[in-house]
């Protein structure tokens, strides 16, 4: 079977199909993403870690396909309709839709129009009259008028034949495919207001009356427009031409036109507006949905690493301001490892006199606890404190704002609480403000991504797929910089590769009772640690302080021989070949060349050797807001610096110091045509922007960045480029595993199903 998995995975992503059923033996003995791309290159062809999770995906797909097919064939069996020719055609199926196709006569059914009829011995009659012989219907069906069983009159028996006629065309392969087809490919988005709530669902104007194809359709205004739906606003179809629909169907079915041809031609239509319309449209809505899903979550995990993956400014002496103008400034001072050492509350908006109560205070703690950096949260009153601290003028102190998000979340949760137990959630808040600039990596892992403020349409996106896709960013940018073992907290170590909670937890546990570890090695006495997590886990956590300095890099534990072979081969010690380059260049890696170690492994060692332990993050630089600190004083025109906050697909919100992030529409990208606002702009980007336009009432700003910016309201500026995406045909061989309707939320759920069980009975 995984041979299987291996021809048809590599097939679809042009991959070696060796390196693919390498990769897929690797999942089997639990090895994890991180670990494969970074330590088994020789193995599965030196394949990086998106290509990897990309095999991961389609073979779960691949296995849930199978697991599908196998129940089919099981409930067949059980019920005595499996025959050789059927077991042929399900174990061929290619996919979930095609499957669910050829199941869909058999499956079990609650009563339905045309199950009705059967009991009233009428299939005899539709399959009469689909052969479209000769003979009058009418005659056909009298011998079938029985009023014992409930048919009164021939065209009573007509009526029943033709509802059986229709559930057999709802339920045909060929006629379901090429249906799919014309809903994906030239199904047209509808959504319109409902009636009475126009002021109540104003923020949803755009698509009170909105027309768009389907396949078209950018993730950001199905996921809008499914909102509306859901917030009972909005009454969102996918429509296509009925009529071209059942023209493209009648063929299959309608073999002449004779009077028989004429009634299953009847049948045929009737199908179409009571059963296979309301399918189709539900099909079509899950998989819009489901592609709309994948690209709002791609969005969040590529904002998410890149505020993850931010510089660290690192081991700074730090005092962190969570500011406030009636609560006051919640102060904290923090050591280089980010212990609190001290924490108060300053009040520098509150006059004179406290400010200036405020200013020998915060000159006094700056000197005793020696600070290097002040951390001020950018939040309420966050530019008034920063203006406050700069006035101080402290003496080589380096001040940085701080984004905030989430702060909040963190300092209520249970890892806050266990750290400081008997602190206050504002003095928690701070700690984390001035902990995120000194390692943002580091911090933001305890708090949950989704309250990091970098998605797109978050809660309304599969929050299953959504949680997986984020864990797996996250443990992707842990592994990629690496973790110190001795001061980690046990929500970073949860990431690392082969370890999660639980082993998290008992390596906090046991070094708080015995200790830092003095070496790698020493891991393997935590309880449960056994050897597959320590081969997972060893070469992402980092000892500065071991004996070993291989011990501090990413050279893998199980490739130390080698690098003490190279050391002996050169008379030196392994210290040596880190300190001396001269002697690094020496190296012959051919020579240590094997059947489990190949050319990118050795030279994946040479680098380390260099630089053990490097940490690919940027170096910090230090940013600064300019002068306008309220929306109020902002002008249309005027030049700012600022820091992007969120990119979205339809641009990217900036900060400007004004406490209301400001945004520049994908038009406003660039002086030349941009379709993804991704490839201009990251989280964390430093950019200059200008000003085109302010709505005080509504708080919003819209900015450029655009050499030679048109200034003024948007209509003042002409249309928007939007982006014309290419046409992104909805396959068949897409669709979710039930072909039925999806599952809508709300009223609009409720009004689906009542609507097609009033057609089919």
């Amino acid at each position: 079977m995984s041979g299987k998995y291996a021809s048809k995975i590599a097939g679809e992503l042009k991959l070696n199909v060796g390196g693919v059923a390498a990769v897929i033996d690797l999942f089997s003995k639990d090895c994890t993403i991180p670990f494969i791309a970074r330590y088994r290159k020789e193995a599965t062809g030196n394949l990086d870690e998106v290509v990897l999770g990309n095999i991961h995906d389609r073979l779960d797909q691949l296995r849930e396909l199978d697991a599908r097919r196998e129940a089919i064939i099981k409930s067949l069996a059980e019920r005595n309709l499996l025959t050789e020719e059927l077991k042929t055609k399900v174990e061929a199926a290619e996919n979930i839709s095609n499957l669910e196709d050829i199941y869909l006569p058999f499956r079990p059914k609650r009563r339905t129009r045309a199950s009705i009829a059967k009991e009233k011995g009428l299939e005899p009659l539709a399959d009469q009259i689909c052969a479209q012989g000769l003979g009058a219907p009418a005659a056909m069906a009298a011998p079938f008028v029985n009023e014992e069983k409930g048919v009164k009159t021939a065209e009573e028996a007509l009526a029943g034949a033709r509802d059986i006629i229709a559930e057999r065309v709802s339920e045909d392969e060929t006629a379901r495919a090429r249906l799919r087809h014309i809903f994906f490919t030239k199904g047209i988005f509808h959504s319109r207001v409902v009636e009475g709530k126009q002021e109540e669902g104003a923020k949803f104007k755009d698509y009170f009356d909105w027309k768009e194809p389907a396949a078209k359709a950018p993730s950001h205004r199905v996921l809008a427009m499914r909102r509306g739906e859901a917030e009972g606003v909005l009454i969102m179809r996918i429509e296509v031409d009925s009529d071209e629909a059942i023209a493209m169907l009648e063929p299959l079915f309608v073999k002449n036109t004779g009077a028989c041809g004429n009634q299953v031609k009847e049948a045929v239509k009737d199908s179409y507006a009571r059963l296979l319309a309301l399918s189709m449209e539900g099909e079509a809505r899950f998989e819009t949905k489901k592609r709309a899903d994948i690209e709002a979550i791609a969005v969040f995990a590529r904002n998410l690493r890149d505020i993850l993956m931010a510089s660290p400014i690192g081991h700074k002496n730090i005092m962190a301001l969570d500011p406030g103008f009636r609560t006051g400034c919640k102060l904290v001072c923090l050591d280089r490892n980010g212990k609190l050492l001290c924490d108060d509350v300053i009040y520098p908006h509150s006059g004179e006199g406290a400010c200036a109560a405020a200013a020998a205070k915060v000159r006094k703690l700056a000197a005793a606890h020696k600070t290097e950096v002040v951390a001020i949260g950018n939040g309420t009153a966050g530019r008034e404190t920063e203006e406050f601290v700069r006035g101080l003028k402290l003496d080589g102190v380096i001040l940085v704002m701080v984004n905030e998000s989430g702060a909040s979340v963190y300092s209520a949760s249970e890892a806050a609480r266990s750290e400081f137990p008997d602190k206050d959630v504002t003095v928690r808040g701070s700690v984390s403000i001035g902990r995120r600039l000194m390692d943002p990596l580091a911090e933001l892992v305890k708090i949950d991504p989704k309250s990091i403020g970098v998605g797109q349409y978050q809660h309304d996106v599969e929050q299953g797929e959504l949680k997986k896709s984020l864990d797996a960013t996250v443990m992707s940018c842990v592994n990629s910089v690496g973790v110190e073992v001795n001061t980690a907290s046990s929500e970073l170590l949860s990431y690392v590769s082969g370890l999660g909670q639980s082993l998290a937890k008992n390596i906090v546990e046991y070094r708080n009772a015995n200790g830092a570890f003095s070496s790698r090695a020493a891991l393997k006495k935590v309880p449960r640690l056994g050897p597959k997590a320590f081969e997972q886990a060893a070469g992402f956590l980092r000892l500065r302080e071991s004996r070993n300095p291989l011990d501090s890099s990413a050279v893998h534990p199980e490739r130390y021989g080698i690098v003490e072979r190279m050391a002996a081969d050169l008379g030196c010690s392994v210290k040596d070949l880190i300190t001396d380059s001269g002697l690094r260049a020496k190296i012959d890696i051919s020579k240590y060349i094997s059947s489990g170690v190949g050319e990118p492994t050795l030279k994946d060692i040479i680098a380390e050797l260099a630089k053990p332990g490097r940490d690919p993050r940027k170096q910090f630089e230090a940013f600064a807001f300019g002068d306008v600190q309220k929306i109020e004083d902002l002008k249309p025109g005027c030049k700012l610096p600022g820091i992007v906050t969120n990119v979205a697909a339809f641009g990217a919100f900036v900060d400007i110091g004004v406490h209301q992030d400001g945004l520049v529409h994908i038009s406003e990208l660039s002086d030349r045509y941009v379709q993804d606002a991704a490839s201009i702009l990251k989280v964390g980007q430093r950019v200059s922007v200008t000003v085109l336009d302010v709505d005080l009432p509504r708080r919003r700003i819209a900015l450029s960045l655009k050499s030679n910016p048109v200034i003024g309201p948007r209509e003042s500026r002409g249309p928007r480029q939007e982006p014309s995406n290419p046409p992104q045909a909805l396959r068949p061989d897409n669709l979710p595993r039930r072909p039925a309707a999806e599952k809508p939320s709300g009223s609009m759920a409720e009004a689906m199903k009542a609507l097609l069980d009033k057609r089919r009975n």
